[in-house]
């Protein structure tokens, strides 16, 4: 099978295209240089020109607080982008995997969110990635829209990263605590994206590692699994003062992905020591 990866270039991208590969498909993975998804002309011609089976829609503009200041970005890539790769995908006969994200949800529900539960985002990031959503439902054809969370692994910069940073440049770090989810290792996710376009059930799916945390608590785990000593304190989100609202608790149900695919992913903190051991090697 031909796969075709857009935003190859990302952490989850890179992870996609070496899943795929690994499996035998032949993949065509396409950066940010090589392929602009807001220009359907472009999108258009790929797709034509490849001929891929799958299309896996790895880009998107992530930075939360960012999109704030410039929403028509956020907007273009995380709306319009994920608009013209269904276009293409239906004019081609391709399937789409189209990531999105947790924070399509306010936060307010109790328990879980289920792939039943209404999306109301808080932030211009998540009414983006709700847009992107809402265009493929509207054109139609196979698709697999795969919201997940707290992405880390390797090939870029991530909350792993970031925070083992500033814990040895500073030896302390102060992280929120009452904004509560799922940590997501990309070498898991991947894996779960590939079962996933193999089994022919298309639909809304929630693909994170099992077990949620909070920010602090995701903080207070790396480090220790990393040797680290660091004064770590907790604070709320209020404190921290940051453009975009956050949702206090985006945990997702994986319903109905073990009885899909066979599986759940293994816990968080066993995926973070699987990277933490990439990391030091």
């Amino acid at each position: 099978m031909r796969v075709m990866v857009a935003g190859a270039g990302g952490i989850l991208g890179r992870a996609v295209t070496a899943e795929f590969a690994g499996r035998g498909a032949e993949v065509i993975a396409l950066g940010r240089t090589d392929l602009d998804i807001t220009d359907l002309a472009r999108v258009r011609s790929a797709a034509g020109t490849w001929k891929p089976g799958l299309v896996v829609n790895c880009a998107a503009c992530t930075n939360v607080d960012g999109a704030e200041a410039e929403p028509r970005r956020a907007f273009l890539v995380n709306g319009l982008g994920p608009r013209n790769l269904a276009v293409a995908c239906r004019e081609t006969g391709a399937v789409l995997v189209h990531i999105s994200t947790d924070y399509v949800f306010d936060g307010s529900k109790p328990g879980t969110y289920t792939v039943y539960d209404e999306p109301r985002p808080l932030n211009v990031y998540g009414l983006s990635k709700l847009w992107g959503e809402k265009a493929l439902l509207c054109i139609g054809g196979p698709f697999y829209l795969v919201r997940t969370s707290w992405l880390f692994g390797p090939g870029g910069n991530n909350f792993v990263t970031t925070i083992l940073r500033i814990g040895r440049e500073r030896g302390r770090a102060r992280v929120v605590n009452d904004q509560q989810g799922c940590p997501t290792y990309t070498l898991d996710l991947a894996r779960a994206i590939a079962d996933l376009s193999a089994s022919g059930c298309y639909g809304i799916y929630h693909v994170t590692n099992q077990g949620s945390t909070t920010w602090y608590g995701f903080a207070k785990e790396i480090f220790g699994q990393a040797g680290l000593k660091v004064d770590l304190a907790a604070c709320s989100t209020v404190e921290m003062k940051r453009p975009a609202r956050r949702p206090k608790n985006s945990v997702l149900d994986p319903f109905p992905l073990a009885e899909t695919i066979g599986y759940l992913l293994p816990p968080w903190q066993d995926a973070l020591a699987r990277y933490v051991a990439v990391l030091n090697r």
